[in-house]
């Protein structure tokens, strides 16, 4: 009896510790990615389509790096990857307070990406490790919940610190961030795998994992979607006359998500993903189409709200269906899959809506992207019908 309680035990000291880790590094990533936009177009005097292509040049370095972090992890150990990773983030991150101009802040841009997607795919390899096999939905949900805080803190310091300081206390403050997160990994303890002696290669099968491909395919057009959100609810906000309220946006947004995530983190895991991801894939469609409609601070608001509860458990939702679909032994290569779709939505969506924005307004921007989460429904039922075909669930 006193053996089975600790394994079904989420909250160990390790995975509070990676938990912390991830939360600084997102607070940096969320805070960059709302606040960079701006920077663009009323520092560096360039377009929207330029705003979205700081997004792009970052999450391009991701996808192209994010394929080789398993193998990574395999030769040198998750512990020093990690640090290594780490420490070059935090480095980067300072590099922000030398910008000036548009293309060097595409290189620093591209940088950032490399270290971003090898971090984010060991932390997340972490928690797999350090999560009971049977809690696996809810402790991946607990798990996001550190990057959903960093939803509403991130795009809060940051556009707060921005306005009423400047950019370059923004980006001393952000560097900052990353010492803590680095200092927080030093404490975790991680169970390496003894590393077997294997002829170094790089086949498709050691860079991907084929059976987390359907949910990689969902996450890329979810991280679409998601993109309109990250990169242009500031300066839509600003827009319509309602930029006092834009931070407010990420505040309800985080706070719906946190408060609804551990009952349907459970409901996923007593009832399965289907239950739970085709109403919260509406609810996102729904939070989108309304956010095109706003005249209002409340109607942004309650679009916050809806998107926030939609959205909030379709990524956790997807990336346990990605370790889910194979063996332990290849979560890392799953969970980089997942990542290089998900990056892959998000950059070109990034870019995509910022053209979008140039030529038709905000407004069309986000109906495309509620139409596109209606029919990420059906790819989702087509996809989850033929899984079901071939595997019982």
């Amino acid at each position: 009896m006193t053996k089975e309680q600790p394994s079904t035990k989420i909250w160990t000291k390790d995975f509070i510790t990676i938990s912390v880790a991830y939360f600084f590094v997102f607070i940096v990533f969320y805070a960059l990615l709302t606040t960079l936009p701006l920077y663009v177009i009323h520092e560096l005097g360039e377009s929207e389509a330029r705003a979205g292509l700081v997004v792009t040049s970052m999450l391009v370095a991701a996808i192209l790096v994010r394929p080789f972090a398993p193998k990574l992890l395999e030769i040198f150990g998750k512990k020093k990857v990690l640090l290594l990773m780490l420490l070059l983030y935090t480095i980067t991150m300072g590099f922000y307070l030398l910008i000036d101009d548009f293309m060097p802040l595409l290189a620093i841009r591209f940088l950032h990406g490399i270290s971003f997607a090898v971090v984010t795919t060991v932390m997340s390899a972490i928690a797999v490790d350090v999560i009971p096999k049977e809690r696996k939905g809810a402790g991946m949900g607990y798990f996001a919940m550190a990057m959903n805080l960093a939803v509403v803190i991130g795009p809060f310091i940051g556009l707060l610190i921005a306005q009423q300081l400047s950019f370059h206390m923004l980006f001393i403050v952000l560097t900052a961030v990353m010492l803590i997160s680095l200092v927080t990994s030093l404490f975790l303890n991680v169970e390496e795998k003894e590393r077997k002696q294997t002829d170094f290669s790089l086949s498709f099968h050691d860079l991907i994992e084929v059976k987390a491909l359907p949910v990689g395919i969902l996450s890329g057009l979810v991280g679409f979607a998601y993109a309109s959100i990250l990169s242009f609810v500031p300066i839509y906000a600003e827009e319509i006359g309602l930029a006092h309220v834009a931070s407010y946006f990420f505040l309800v947004y985080a706070g719906l998500m946190l408060l609804t995530r551990p009952s349907l983190g459970r409901a996923f895991d007593e009832k399965g993903p289907r239950a739970v991801l085709i109403p919260c894939l509406g609810l996102f469609a729904f939070g989108l189409m309304l956010l095109g409609f706003t005249t209002t601070g409340i109607v942004l608001l309650v679009s916050a709200a809806l998107i926030g509860i939609g959205y909030g458990t379709l990524l956790p939702g997807f990336q346990t269906m990605a370790i889910q679909s194979t063996s332990h032994e290849r979560s890392g290569h799953a969970i980089a899959t997942f990542f290089i779709f998900f990056d892959i939505g998000i950059s070109f969506g990034a870019y995509t809506w910022g053209v979008i924005v140039d030529r038709s307004g905000f407004e069309t921007m986000y109906f495309i992207g509620s139409a596109l989460v209606v029919v990420t429904i059906f790819v989702y039922l087509a996809l989850d019908a033929r899984m079901r075909r071939k595997v019982k669930i």
